[in-house]
C-alpha cells in the first residue's frame, strides 16, 4: 500500500470516529440539557399559552446536509404570516429587515409577543432545538440553520459566498457555532458564512468542545 493510500485511510478513519463521538455528544448532551432544563421549559410553555393564541412551538422548514428539516422553536411571534404582515403593515421595518440579513432588534419587531420578547434575550426559544439535536437533524455545534430562500437570496447578493453556501448546505446545522461565540454576532451574511465554511473544513472535537464551553459565557454577556 502506498503512501497516498495510507493517507487516504488514515483520514477517512479520523472523520469516522470524529462524527461517531460528536453524535453521541449531541445525544446525550442534548438530552441531559432537556431533563436540565424542563421546569424552565414547563413555565415558558405555560406562559406562551397563555400569553398569545396558538402553538406552543413554532416550527420552521431548514436547509442541512442537503435536504430540508424541519426545526423547532418555542414560538415567540404571534400566529399568522408575519412577513406578510410586516412587508404589509410596516414596510420601513420591512426594508430594515431585508437590508439586516432578515434580522430585526426584538425590541422593534411588532411580530414578536411581549413573552417572545424574553425568550428571545434569553435564548430559551432556541432550546426546543435539543430536541431537533435528539433526532439527529441539527447538532450542538455547526453552521446557522438558514432557510431553502435565504440562502437562494444570499447566492444572488453574494456571489462571491457561492462555495461557501456549498459547503454549508453540505453540514449539518448547529444551535450553537463558531461565529456566535466569538462575539461577532453583528456580522454580515459574508463574514459568517466564511466563518462558518471554515469551521466545516477544519472542524475537530478540540474545536467542538471548545465552541461549547465558551456558549454560556457567549450568551450571558447579550443580556
Amino acid at each position: 500500500m502506498n503512501q497516498k493510500n495510507q493517507t487516504k485511510i488514515f483520514y477517512r478513519q479520523r472523520v469516522f470516529i470524529f462524527l461517531v463521538a460528536k453524535r453521541l455528544i449531541d445525544f446525550f448532551g442534548s438530552l441531559f440539557l432537556l431533563l436540565l432544563f424542563s421546569p424552565i421549559l414547563l413555565v415558558c410553555s405555560l406562559l406562551i399559552k397563555i400569553g398569545s393564541p396558538g402553538p406552543i412551538i413554532f416550527k420552521q422548514k431548514r436547509v442541512g446536509r442537503g435536504r430540508q428539516f424541519y426545526m423547532y422553536k418555542f414560538r415567540s411571534m404571534y400566529v399568522g404570516d408575519m412577513d406578510k404582515f410586516l412587508r404589509e403593515k410596516y414596510p420601513e421595518l420591512w426594508e430594515k429587515y431585508k437590508k439586516a440579513d432578515w434580522k430585526l432588534p426584538a425590541n422593534e419587531d411588532p411580530r414578536i409577543t411581549p413573552i417572545g420578547k424574553f425568550i428571545r434575550a434569553t435564548s430559551i426559544d432556541e432550546m426546543a432545538q435539543f430536541i431537533n439535536v435528539l433526532k439527529g437533524d441539527m447538532s450542538m455545534v455547526g453552521p446557522r440553520a438558514y432557510r431553502e430562500e435565504e440562502l437562494q437570496e444570499y447566492e444572488k447578493k453574494y456571489p462571491q459566498c457561492q462555495e461557501n453556501i456549498k459547503i454549508i448546505r453540505s453540514a449539518k446545522p448547529g444551535i450553537t457555532g463558531l461565529w456566535q461565540t466569538s462575539g461577532r454576532n453583528n456580522l454580515n451574511f459574508e463574514k459568517r458564512a466564511e466563518l462558518d465554511a471554515n469551521y466545516i473544513v477544519n472542524r475537530s472535537l478540540r474545536q467542538e468542545l471548545w465552541i461549547l464551553l465558551k456558549t454560556p459565557f457567549a450568551m450571558f454577556s447579550r443580556w
